[in-house]
């Protein structure tokens, strides 16, 4: 399966990123990184709506400008790393989702005005970490799984994390042994407890 693997961490040595790796280790075939700090979105104004609107009315999807929604909707597992930053994620991931989330691409309205997806997705994981408490509700994964689930058509949908990774005393490596053994259970079919 090929693997479309959504990187919105900032920090080199990101603790999310390493978990991620570790789901990454677990789904095999082809995986494709992206890397949204090099990406540079910006996010959507009504300058480059008009221009994407454009694109879809004259129906050319292999325009650049569709690239990314067109990747996401291509890619049969996902894998999207983001620290849980201000209750939710960087303003980098949401922008992505703003860049893809593209009717007549990754989804489209049915006659019920619900969403019917395009895209081809089976699983989606979602890998994050937090300096403090990941408090509820975990805002977020909610808006991601929210997606997922209402637009895209995801099937099996898991968020992997680790918490209070930078509170005074805690045992940053033994709570991230733990977070990788979650991922290991999850994947040797243990049960999820996402």
């Amino acid at each position: 399966m090929n693997t479309l693997f959504i990187n919105a961490c900032v920090r080199p040595e990101s603790r999310t990123l390493r978990l991620a790796r570790r789901v990454l280790g677990h789904l095999g075939g082809e995986v494709m990184e992206l890397d949204l700090q090099r990406e540079g979105l910006l996010p959507l104004t009504a300058e480059t709506l008009r221009e994407r609107d454009g694109i879809l009315s004259r129906g050319a999807w292999d325009d650049p400008t569709l690239r990314l929604a067109r990747q996401f909707a291509a890619a049969e597992q996902i894998v999207a790393a983001a620290p849980y930053w201000d209750l939710s994620f960087p303003a980098s991931l949401k922008t992505y989702f703003e860049h893809i989330n593209v009717n007549g691409v990754t989804f489209s309205y049915g006659v019920d005005g619900r969403p019917v997806s395009h895209c081809h997705a089976k699983r989606l994981f979602y890998v994050m970490t937090a300096g403090g408490p990941i408090l509820p509700p975990n805002h977020g994964y909610a808006y991601v799984k929210s997606l997922a689930e209402m637009f895209y058509g995801v099937p099996e949908i898991a968020c992997f994390s680790a918490e209070l990774l930078d509170v005074e005393g805690m045992d940053v490596e033994a709570i991230l042994r733990d977070a990788e053994a979650w991922i290991d259970r999850y994947f040797a079919g243990a049960g999820s407890e996402a």
